[in-house]
């Protein structure tokens, strides 16, 4: 059994060698390094996950929060004078774990509640009453210029999962986790309220849909019985970044006709799964004989 057995020791210890001697010629700059990486892939020194990880934690070094944050606009808020009711359906609706609450506006972000502590408070007992102030985690605020690689090393030390992401005038742009900062190494990380990703497409209601990206632009025309042309572009994915003129981050949109495109995932290379919504076509307008609109 042992002749049969592969040689994955000298194996592994060759391929580190030859690694090493390649990493010996001293790259210059960033470019050459990652150069010299993806020449290591080709030879089968790394395999591709690990190369675009290690090109993941050089792009995170150069990176700064506004490159990632998820935008003001995007961020699901809990407001500090709401009900109760109001608080626990917002929480479940999202499926988020993590939430900025405001006092008087956007700009006023007074705590972090996490959705857990607010279970004692939902038992039907109606015992207790909340008072959302007392039991706000303190909230912390980075710049849109700090870098992830510093934030990353915060998050460890500090412990938090989440900040507020301000403006050069203080007020706020958006938020950051370090889940959004992990997911520039790692990739995508998926959680159990991420759209599941066995299907192309998937009807919700008959005007919402998720769809993948890779998509092609036959089938989606199929599917909605559009006439999208697929000469420039093969998938939905790519008519949508062309939509929008550059590579776009979660939460961004674009309508074409009249249908308005989300990006629920994408990372720093592509675009991944989207979100439509069929708007209502506008009703053209009519007259009759004597020109009186109907």
């Amino acid at each position: 059994m042992s002749k049969d057995r592969p040689p994955n020791g000298p194996v592994k210890h060759a391929r580190v060698a030859r690694l090493k001697k390649l990493l010996l010629r001293e790259p210059a700059n960033i470019e050459q390094l990652v150069d010299l990486l993806r020449a290591a892939q080709r030879r089968h020194l790394i395999d591709t996950d690990a190369l675009a990880m290690l090109e993941g934690v050089l792009q995170v070094d150069e990176m700064q929060v506004r490159d990632i944050m998820i935008p003001r606009s995007q961020v699901v808020f809990l407001e500090r004078d709401a009900s109760q009711d109001v608080l626990v359906r917002t929480i479940v609706e999202s499926g988020h774990s993590r939430f900025p609450v405001i006092g008087d506006s956007r700009d006023e972000v007074v705590g972090v509640l996490l959705a857990k502590d607010m279970l004692p408070y939902t038992s039907g007992s109606g015992e207790e009453r909340l008072n959302v102030r007392d039991i706000l985690r303190p909230a912390v605020f980075v710049p849109e210029s700090k870098r992830l690689n510093v934030l990353l090393k915060e998050f460890r030390s500090s412990r938090n999962h989440m900040a507020i992401v301000v403006d050069e005038y203080g007020g706020v742009a958006g938020m950051v986790t370090i889940e959004d900062v992990l997911e520039q190494i790692v990739g995508e990380i998926e959680d159990e309220h991420d759209v599941e990703e066995d299907y192309a497409i998937r009807r919700h209601s008959e005007v919402h849909y998720t769809i993948k990206a890779l998509t092609p632009i036959d089938d989606f025309n199929e599917y909605f019985g559009t006439q999208f042309s697929d000469e420039e572009f093969d998938t939905i994915g790519g008519l949508v970044v062309h939509q929008i003129g550059h590579l776009p981050k979660r939460g961004e949109r674009a309508v074409i006709e009249n249908l308005l495109f989300k990006v629920l995932r994408a990372d720093n290379r592509r675009v991944h799964m989207l979100q439509l919504t069929v708007l209502p076509r506008p009703v053209e307008n009519r007259q009759d004989a004597q020109g009186t609109l109907l």
